[in-house]
């Protein structure tokens, strides 16, 4: 556990349960506080209007049919850094998120662990 990322508070957006309890649980491996998981659009929004708060996000691109991006797009508005996370990684993404830190589905925790630092602007451990 690092303690430069002790105590942050990471929201979580995934629909597929086991998915979000495994991120929560590599979350808190890794010394993060999980925010979630939430597991549709419009609930992460309400999150991010009322949560302000928050130090990191991971985001499954596609979210109970929908796509994550106006989630994105309000962590940018906010500088709220992210991570997504999908099937068919960063060349699956449209063109204007492409080079946003991005794991492939199934991800190793490892993965998760890079990602999310190279977001936060943290030295991995």
């Amino acid at each position: 556990m690092s303690d430069a990322v002790r105590g942050r508070r990471i929201l979580v957006v995934e629909d597929e349960a086991l998915v979000a309890m495994l991120l929560e649980t590599m979350l808190e491996d890794m010394g993060f506080r999980p925010v979630g998981p939430v597991g549709d659009i419009d609930t992460a929004l309400e999150v991010l209007a009322d949560d302000s708060m928050l130090d990191g996000a991971l985001l499954d691109v596609n979210v109970a049919g929908r796509e994550v991006f106006p989630v994105a797009a309000a962590l940018k508005a906010k500088g709220v850094p992210f991570v997504f996370s999908t099937g068919y990684g960063e060349g699956g993404l449209p063109e204007e998120w492409r080079g946003q830190p991005t794991i492939q589905k199934p991800f190793t925790e490892d993965a998760v662990r890079t990602a999310l630092f190279k977001a936060l602007g943290v030295a991995t451990v």
